[in-house]
């Protein structure tokens, strides 16, 4: 697992220093700007991934870490609503110094550990539905405080969340109507939401002739431009200009457009089995906490690849979503290098 981790993280450098660098060029007179910036992060990640990876995560299987964690997460994302930086009409980031952070990506990491705790000690409970219900309750504070700026990253919290009391309370019927609930209160929420993300959706339905559909056609052309094996690396056209988030939320369409359909399936496959590997950690795990942290971070990877992914092939609407290891963003790939560290760590121990 590990060698696909450092796989995907090298990728990733590449695939931002070819989408980036004519950008780079035009704004700061540098082509390596945001590739320096991207390795700094990828740095700080490779400690944090390899002193989590020893460090035994079993300690934080107790109640005033996962209390803790939970209450920060609370405490930053209603500190960002008062005075959070905002980037491109967002208000996401938390400022300090020089160095900025999105509160949202944090949660993640610290709603699986206060998620895994309540359930792991509480598993003999969650037979009932009732059970369920109080534990997705005593989440929505989280998700809902994150859905009021980031609707998409909240939509992958709800599904962790979804995903791990299933595995300790496997009740198929009950759960499975809570989640069509949940998607039929999420399209009313986007019928009848506010203009931004009515727009979204506008964009969505018809690409070719809203004013703001031009990043969306450009990253079709940019798929459908590099055919089976793609033009070759740094040769893509739309990276120039015509994809604004092209070392973004949207790089996975330069990818297709350098590296072809063979490239993308590539990379797809290797998500693929990055989670399979997750899942086999999780189902080999000596505890349940060990084994719901997994299923957490794993769902959080599959889901946001799959949401990046779909975004970028317009089968949903446009959604600002990075990509997992690939992606520009120092918060995001901190996170998941994080992540990383403690499913290694709950991987080494278990015993063969």
């Amino acid at each position: 697992m590990l060698f696909i981790v450092m796989f995907l993280v090298g990728f990733g450098l590449v695939m931002i220093f070819s989408t980036s660098s004519y950008k780079s060029t035009l704004n700061f007179g540098n082509p390596y700007h945001w590739l320096i910036r991207q390795c700094f992060a990828v740095g700080v990640g490779a400690v944090f991934m390899a002193a989590l990876t020893w460090f035994d995560y079993r300690i934080l299987n107790a109640k005033i870490i996962a209390y803790g964690c939970y209450g920060l997460s609370v405490a930053l994302l209603i500190i960002v609503l008062f005075i959070g930086a905002a980037k491109k009409g967002a208000v996401r980031w938390i400022s300090i110094g020089g160095f900025q952070f999105q509160p949202s990506e944090v949660a993640k990491i610290f709603l699986v550990i206060y998620l895994a705790y309540i359930l792991s000690q509480n598993a003999h409970r969650m037979r009932t539905m009732a059970a369920a219900v109080k534990v997705i309750i005593r989440c929505l504070p989280i998700i809902g405080l994150v859905a009021y700026q980031n609707l998409s990253t909240a939509i992958v919290l709800t599904a962790m969340v979804g995903v791990m009391i299933f595995v300790v309370s496997p009740k198929t019927k009950e759960l499975l109507g809570i989640a069509l609930s949940g998607v039929a209160g999420l399209v009313l929420y986007l019928t009848f939401s506010n203009s931004y993300r009515n727009e979204r959706v506008a964009i969505w339905k018809n690409p070719e002739t809203h004013p703001k559909g031009l990043q969306t056609m450009q990253a079709l052309y940019a798929i459908g431009s590099g055919g089976l094996f793609g033009k070759g690396l740094g040769q893509s056209m739309q990276k120039m200009g015509f994809i604004p988030e092209s070392h973004n939320d949207m790089i996975f369409s330069i990818i297709c457009e350098e590296l072809g359909l063979f490239g993308a399936v590539c990379l797809i496959l290797l998500f693929m089995l990055l989670i399979w590997r997750m899942l086999l950690i999780a189902m080999n795990s000596d505890d349940l906490f060990g084994s719901l942290i997994v299923i957490g971070f794993m769902i959080h990877i599959g889901v946001q690849v799959f949401i990046n992914i779909a975004v970028v092939t317009n089968t949903i609407p446009p959604t600002g979503i990075p990509l997992p290891f690939i992606s520009y963003g120092g918060t995001s790939i901190l996170v998941v290098m994080a992540e990383m560290g403690l499913v290694l760590s709950v991987s080494r121990k278990i015993r063969m």
